[in-house]
């Protein structure tokens, strides 16, 4: 019994440990920077917020607050956002799964639980895209007043 146990462990760490052979297809997401330069006549999508910060003043421990980051595709190609990743895991974004044309506009839903946060806020959400840069930031930022421990 005790060897069949040793086998079986064995067996599943090894598969564990398989190398993972899932690609991401180049299909979807374009971006014709590489280590020479940059291709000067490729067309590229541009992503343009309405604001990069929102204040959310002061809120009571324990409430969520919800903002929409608004954006325009300024550029010439389709914008594809891969994803949007918060600072913590109080900070959850949502993103469009769709591509967005040139001039049309987005929006990244952002919702930050001050649940056990106190004092002053700032959280930041990194969205990857097919844009030169990859990566741009929008945050949140306020101050979780906790409540009074007598």
């Amino acid at each position: 019994m005790k060897k069949i146990f040793i086998v079986i462990l064995f067996g599943s760490a090894l598969i564990g440990c398989a190398p993972d052979n899932s690609t991401i297809s180049t299909d979807i997401v374009n971006n014709p920077q590489t280590a020479g330069g940059t291709n000067e006549n490729a067309k590229l999508p541009a992503i343009k917020f309405e604001e990069e910060l929102f204040e959310f003043g002061e809120i009571s421990q324990g409430e969520k607050v919800e903002h929409v980051f608004m954006f325009t595709n300024t550029g010439e190609a389709d914008l594809i956002v891969t994803s949007a990743k918060g600072s913590c895991g109080c900070t959850v974004p949502e993103w469009p799964k769709k591509p967005i044309k040139p001039g049309e506009k987005g929006e990244i839903n952002v919702i930050f639980n001050s649940e056990g946060k106190k004092g002053k806020q700032h959280k930041k959400v990194t969205i990857v895209a097919n844009t030169q840069p990859s990566t741009n930031v929008v945050a949140i930022s306020g101050d979780v007043i906790a409540p009074e421990v007598n």
